[in-house]
């Protein structure tokens, strides 16, 4: 939750003359402040951009994207073709231009965060097709042959070592034929959308190039989600939901495999084999998530501006961290840092300039000691050595108490890979480091340490902020909709009722009277030829459907439905009743409910299913409720 004394780059621009745009990834809103009801302050336009148009979560379903233009949702063409990637490059290039047209001498700041290639891996077919068969040899030849480029390319040292891969990273040739074939789509779909990325990418950059300002535009192109995630645990994931609901099947081969040709497509949520994020992230061992490792936060990164840079192609060595990024765009533009922005005195910026770096390609680190931490995994950085310790793995538990973690230790100074543990051999220097760690872990507000995961999607056992704390009951009306996770009452690990009261007029009544969730989880009470209908979507893998057996009357009427929880724990099962008019009219009985999140970011509300339906039995086209939704009542029962 961004306090008003950190002012970002977009603020700091817009207030010195630029005009600003966010596209794409933005994930700096705190998730309870993501409603109509706000506060504002916190969403892209209050934290100084003038134009918004991407998504507000972690992630989204890029075929059927939750996106806001400003601060209003936006209605999604009805169009098979359509993708986020495509679409938020487009309006990108299309701000750019307008800025230019209208203001030719005023300059601009764009901050472009694809969603690429961040789970889910969604990308058409035209990509998949040309990386058919580029991956069938496996993830050791593979991480070895990208080792070798990585070499011949200069962007690691000649003499560096390949790190060991984690021994829970079973070898290619053990692996069976089946996984083999399985593992391979998975990695055909990510490079595909990695090819993807970079080519809407490149039709921004060439954009501005086409306007004649290529060669006073400052880039700074920073490639990679931290590390290459490995989420998808071991054999990867249909749906990613299904890790955060630590459902089982939702990594099983076999039925993964029945997924196989429409692998990236609509009809999957998918995520790659661990195995796979270890080799995209060679030389290191580790991935996402490990910040104990360079496996799990080490980026490349390209800067480009002819007019400013006189060096050309030139490599840098230099350590540096993403929170230098904006103390070297206010130097290059001749800016200094701000002191007070908005009537608030601002913090001391920590990162520092690289612009240092670009004239001089011997200049010494300026960089020096940078910490990190991710679910207790810590790291330190400390001139030119680095110390950290594995206390959770992406795909395990928790390894040990924090009191009685392993530290390793290395010298990347002259180790570039952390292939090497030096910890044995100098444990004054690791004692050292580990002290830093301390130092800097106070400093900056890491502590108390918090090595919770699953646990922490859900506010009330991660004990965050809730739009709905202490709430049992929440009524809606016609029209509100777009409500994410975060901003809805909780039905989860719980028994609910809803109450809907509403009016069909005349004619057999269609559409969806609330739902929760789309096609990769949730839940939707709704019409089915005229009876009420209502669908518990257990994570794409098993839907339980009631249909009344009464048609609605004429007019107004009250439907109802009661979800009584078995209890025993969280993710139990439990009995779905429809009542209309108070008259019980059928149930189906829930064998499996989702303990932890419905979706990252599809929405709840009333009156349509937006993104994508929860139930095949309709469309989210064709979900919008075609008589009067007076009101919905949502009440929790203990």
């Amino acid at each position: 939750m961004l306090p008003n004394d950190v002012a970002g780059i977009g603020e700091v621009l817009r207030l010195n003359g630029y005009s600003t745009g966010a596209f794409g990834k933005w994930h700096e809103t705190a998730a309870w402040e993501i409603s109509p009801s706000g506060p504002m302050d916190r969403w892209p336009n209050f934290q100084g951009f003038d134009e918004f148009y991407g998504f507000l979560g972690g992630e989204t379903n890029q075929w059927a994207p939750g996106i806001f233009h400003n601060l209003n949702r936006v209605e999604l063409p009805d169009d098979p073709d359509y993708h986020f990637m495509n679409d938020m490059a487009t309006k990108t290039i299309d701000w750019i231009r307008f800025q230019q047209a209208m203001t030719p001498d005023k300059p601009y700041f764009v901050y472009f965060a694809p969603g690429a290639v961040h789970a889910p891996h969604h990308v058409p077919k035209s990509y998949i097709e040309k990386q058919k068969g580029r991956f069938d040899e496996g993830w050791d030849v593979i991480r070895e042959r990208i080792f070798e480029q990585q070499k011949k390319l200069g962007v690691i040292p000649a003499d560096a070592k390949l790190a060991a891969k984690p021994k829970d990273i079973k070898d290619w040739k053990d692996l069976t034929d089946k996984e083999r074939k399985l593992f391979a789509r998975q990695a055909e779909v990510f490079a595909a959308y990695l090819d993807m990325a970079d080519h809407e990418t490149g039709r921004v950059i060439q954009a501005i190039e086409d306007m004649g300002e290529i060669d006073n535009t400052l880039i700074v192109y920073i490639a990679g989600d931290n590390g290459t995630s490995a989420e998808g645990m071991m054999t990867g994931l249909f749906n990613e939901m299904t890790y955060f609901n630590a459902e089982p099947l939702g990594s099983d081969v076999d039925m993964m495999l029945k997924y196989y040709d429409v692998w990236g497509g609509p009809e999957t949520y998918p995520h790659m084999a661990a195995g796979w994020a270890v080799a995209f992230d060679s030389p290191f061992t580790w991935t996402k998530q490990v910040a104990s490792n360079y496996g799990g936060t080490r980026n490349g990164m390209v800067t480009h501006w002819p007019k400013g840079i006189k060096a050309k192609g030139e490599i840098r060595t230099k350590w540096h961290h993403v929170i230098d990024v904006v103390p070297t765009i206010l130097e290059a533009v001749g800016l200094p840092e701000p002191r007070v922005v908005n009537g608030t005195p601002q913090r001391e910026i920590e990162g520092t300039s690289m612009t240092y770096t670009w004239a001089d390609a011997k200049a010494s680190d300026r960089h020096v000691v940078q910490y990190f931490e991710m679910f207790g995994n810590r790291g330190i950085y400390f001139d030119g050595w680095f110390a950290g310790t594995i206390h959770l793995k992406p795909w395990g538990k928790v390894e040990n108490r924090f009191p009685e973690d392993v530290w390793e230790l290395y010298h990347v100074a002259e180790d570039f890979s952390m292939s090497t543990d030096l910890a044995k051999e100098h444990p004054e220097k690791l004692a050292e480091l580990q002290r830093a760690f301390l130092v800097e872990a106070k400093k900056y507000k890491v502590l108390p340490l918090d090595d919770r995961r699953l646990e922490l999607l859900n506010p009330q056992t991660a004990g965050r902020p809730d739009l709905m704390f202490g709430r049992t009951s929440l009524t809606l009306y016609e029209g509100m909709h777009g409500l994410l996770e975060n901003d809805f009452i909780n039905v989860k690990n719980t028994s609910f009722d809803i109450e809907a009261k509403i009016d069909v007029g005349d004619k057999e009544p269609t559409g969806v009277i609330v739902s929760q969730g789309g096609r990769f989880g949730g839940w939707s009470l709704y019409i089915k030829d005229g009876a009420p209908a209502f669908c518990y979507n257990y994570l794409g893998l098993k839907s339980h459907t009631v249909v009344a057996d009464t048609k609605l009357p004429k007019g107004a009427s009250t439907v109802s439905l009661s979800f009584a929880y078995d209890g025993g724990g969280m993710g139990k099962g439990g009995t779905a009743t429809i009542a209309i008019n108070g008259k019980a009219a059928g149930s189906v009985k829930v064998e499996k409910t989702q303990f932890g999140i419905f979706s990252a970011d599809e929405t709840a509300g009333v009156g349509i299913d937006a993104e994508t339906a929860v139930s095949t039995d309709y469309t989210s086209g064709t979900s919008v409720f075609s008589g009067t939704i007076d009101q919905v009542v949502i009440t929790l029962k203990k």
